[in-house]
């Protein structure tokens, strides 16, 4: 009998809004700051995603996610293909099925220079649009790993990542069309600080039609520590942080004043993301500092 859709794939396709948050397992081996962060997500999500070694190593993300069902709140695993080759990835999709983890987001990842873990090789065996074909497929054709067949696996609700602020922007616009032909069925977009250059890539993505044929949810990242904030600009060319935003910050004086413009930055970005006809909604990342996205998690408001 096949496996009943997981409960974001529903909330896809009966074409309602989504509320995803996003979190970095723990850096260590104490499960507890991960069960404590998918407890007060509980009835606040459709979903919450665990990166896999973005930018530092950390607990497994397969393992965070388990960890994330256990507590009652649907995860979305991320499967990075920087660090394992075809056949560790399509083992950790069983495994994944195995644990009750069926939704997945497939991504290149972050270049290791840009990590702690700059003198790591990557691997780069398969992109993330082979990932995709793949994981859809597999019941039926497991060729990428030299099967002719994996019975039961999937079905898996499929997610890939929109890059609105790297070039060419015609290259990525097509890189959109041939993940969503892979099989995904979301899309989750790079943390977005510069509305201008968003709107004339929604522009594009609208004039295409590429959000009537996948859910496309725009990422919201709230800076709250006006040197971390520099910091990142200057580490990440993409996404770009307009200097306003940086300046606004830093003209706070104090961690918590900082804190508090970070959030209601983040807040004035959604309300003017939430302008955009055909948008479906919004992915909040946690990364440093998972309460203040809990924050801006709990101010939105997403129609049932």
């Amino acid at each position: 009998m096949a496996a009943k859709k997981t409960s974001l794939q529903r909330r896809i396709e009966s074409g309602k809004p989504l509320l995803l948050a996003e979190m970095s397992p723990p850096g260590g081996t104490d499960p507890a700051p991960l069960r404590q962060a998918a407890r007060h997500c509980a009835g606040k999500v459709h979903a919450l995603g665990v990166s896999d070694n973005r930018d530092r190593v950390r607990m497994s993300a397969l393992a965070a996610a388990a960890l994330v069902a256990a507590e009652g709140v649907e995860p979305i695993l991320h499967l990075v293909t920087r660090d394992r080759n075809r056949i560790a990835l399509i083992a950790d999709v069983l495994g994944a099925q195995a644990l009750g983890v069926r939704n997945l987001l497939c991504t290149s990842g972050t270049h290791q220079t840009l990590g702690r873990y700059r003198t790591a090789r990557n691997v780069f065996d398969i992109d993330s649009i082979q990932l995709l074909a793949a994981c859809r497929e597999l019941a039926a054709d497991g060729s990428l790993v030299g099967e002719e067949a994996i019975d039961g696996a999937g079905p898996f609700c499929l997610g890939a990542v929109a890059a609105p602020f790297a070039d060419p922007p015609e290259m990525q616009l097509l890189r959109l069309v041939k993940k969503t032909a892979a099989g995904a069925q979301f899309l989750i977009t790079q943390p977005v600080f510069d509305l201008e250059r968003f709107g004339a890539w929604w522009k594009e993505v609208t004039r295409r039609g590429i959000h009537e044929k996948v859910a496309i949810v725009a990422g919201i990242q709230p800076l709250v520590d006006a040197t971390a904030a520099q910091e990142l600009a200057g580490k990440r060319p993409l996404p770009r942080i307009p200097e306003a935003t940086l300046t606004r910050l830093a003209s706070q004086d104090g961690a918590a004043r900082q804190r508090a413009a970070g959030i209601q930055i983040a807040m004035e970005t959604i309300e003017q993301l939430s302008a955009l006809a055909g948008l479906r909604g919004f992915a909040v990342c946690g990364d440093g500092d998972l309460d203040a996205a809990l924050e801006v998690v709990e101010r939105i408001r997403i129609r049932d």
